[in-house]
């Protein structure tokens, strides 16, 4: 039997068994007589759903069903985007558009429904931006990375999370290769308070047209990137 074939068959048995993460597998030898394959075969495909976060293999214990997390995923899209990137592909800008595309079409929904107490974190996240920008901009990037992620909390999406924190990987490993002029701090600090401004006060309309200035610049600066070669990796994000 193909290893592919072996590697479904198990995330069959753990979604037909209901099992959640954390749940111990059937032993080594009674996947080999359920599968109807050799050990090495078992092992193989349990190797390779270990590292989708499907499964966890714990020497000595036994094999349990994994954290199921997004991460090798978003990993593999932020990967892709960069290389793609340095390929001379639009890479980057399609992942900027469907950031864009799930913002605008999210934000609405939030408008007029945020806690009192998310809206007063939104409120200290652009004062702290506004500080920022008055010092030069040291730290905003970390600070719009903070606001957006408090922005989506009470959604509890945790796919659009992920997908959230993709582009800010892909975009930080390339971002000094972008053409354009950075937009001025002062306006990414306004452009956070229109934001939180058009949410507080219920209005989705003008929470979508806020949105989409927000990312009117990096769309323009993506547009008329082009790639260099590779900068060594440096964490941007503090």
């Amino acid at each position: 039997m193909a290893a592919r074939d072996l590697q479904e068959r198990i995330k069959k048995l753990i979604v037909d068994r209901r099992l959640p993460s954390g749940a111990p597998l059937p032993t080594e030898p009674e996947l080999m007589e359920y599968l109807g394959a050799s050990r090495n075969s078992v092992r193989e495909a349990l190797k390779a759903l270990q590292a989708m976060g499907i499964v966890e293999i714990r020497h000595g214990f036994g094999t349990y069903v994994g954290p199921m997390s997004l991460a090798p995923m978003i990993e593999g899209l932020a990967f892709r985007t960069v290389a793609g990137h340095y390929r001379g592909e639009d890479s980057l800008l399609q992942l900027l558009e469907l950031r864009e595309a799930v913002e605008t079409g999210l934000v609405s929904r939030l408008a007029g429904r945020i806690p009192e107490p998310d809206l007063g974190e939104l409120d200290a996240l652009v004062v702290r931006m506004e500080q920022q920008a008055a010092q030069g901009g040291a730290g905003l990037a970390a600070t719009d990375r903070a606001f957006h992620a408090t922005l989506y909390r009470g959604l509890d999406n945790v796919l659009l999370s992920e997908v959230l924190e993709a582009f800010w990987d892909a975009f930080h490993r390339v971002h000094r290769d972008l053409g354009g002029e950075p937009q001025d701090p002062r306006i990414t600090c306004r452009q956070h308070r229109e934001i939180l401004d058009a949410v507080r006060s219920g209005d989705s309309l003008r929470a979508e047209e806020a949105i989409r200035e927000h990312f009117g610049n990096i769309r323009e600066r993506l547009s008329t990137a082009r790639p260099q070669e590779p900068h060594p990796p440096r964490d941007d994000r503090a």
